[in-house]
């Protein structure tokens, strides 16, 4: 391990007896608020925001504070990668260590027509009024019903994590202080993602896979990271990205590194 890797902690890889595995299209949230298009797995007697982050995430928590601000007051993170990545894992303790810091999910702006045109959403529910100090109001999409629910609040703290595919495009970097990309390749995240959700999410999956595929091709986050994190069998590796190595206006094809797991 080199002085730029953090080991953090991973998530559980493989369901066990008392863990819920909520699929696409009919997750709810843990405090009944809404539902969420991600797969998750949580245990049944915990909540993945009260799972103890471990002690080596603190140092990248600390690096992420001592940032100047981004967008007004606030230091605005995102977490990218493919779907399948681990994604929403990594950022609930990420969050957690940073003793509770808000964050937004992508797929509640996204919807069923509108898996990548959310952008226009975000930028004026969500990084205006948290870049003149105020809290953001926004309204989850419901995947279950289809239709936007009552509006939620996200608090101008001084760390706001966004996670999902695509919160590094280029319409969001802008507002960003750091971009995390979750180092795991392509194909073998969303072989993770079909066989945690399931048979019966194929026909959603064979449709995002096309979707995710032409967003990354016009858009590419991983050129512009700031980090990469890669899961390890007993934790994470936290590594200098490949930003400041082009220019931020540069054409770029996306291309993924070596797989997450060392």
């Amino acid at each position: 391990m080199t002085a730029g890797d953090l080991l953090l902690p991973a998530p559980e890889a493989v369901p066990r007896p008392g863990i819920l595995v909520s699929t696409i299209g009919a997750i709810r949230g843990t405090d009944g608020s809404g539902t969420r298009p991600v797969p998750r797995m949580i245990p049944a007697n915990m909540s993945e925001s009260d799972r103890p982050p471990g002690p080596a995430i603190h140092d990248l928590v600390r690096t992420l504070r001592r940032l100047p601000p981004s967008c007004g007051p606030v230091r605005l993170i995102a977490v990218d990668g493919h779907a399948g990545s681990g994604k929403t894992t990594f950022t609930g303790r990420l969050a957690t260590a940073l003793g509770g810091a808000p964050v937004l999910h992508l797929d509640d702006l996204a919807t069923h027509e509108e898996l990548f045109e959310w952008t226009e959403r975000l930028l004026s529910q969500v990084t205006e009024p948290l870049s003149r100090g105020e809290n953001a109001s926004y309204a989850p999409y419901d995947w279950v019903s289809r239709r936007f629910g009552p509006p939620r609040t996200l608090p101008a703290a001084p760390v706001v994590l966004v996670e999902g595919v695509g919160a590094g495009r280029h319409a969001v970097r802008p507002f960003l202080a750091r971009l995390l990309w979750m180092e795991l390749a392509e194909e073998e995240a969303w072989t993770r993602g079909r066989s945690r959700d399931g048979a019966g999410q194929s026909e959603f999956w064979a449709g995002w896979v096309g979707a995710e595929r032409r967003h990354f091709a016009a858009d590419p986050s991983r050129p512009f990271a700031d980090l990469l994190v890669r899961q390890c069998r007993e934790g994470y590796k936290v590594l200098p990205g490949p930003a400041g190595t082009v220019g931020s206006d540069q054409i770029l094809t996306h291309r993924d590194g070596p797989s997450a797991v060392c």
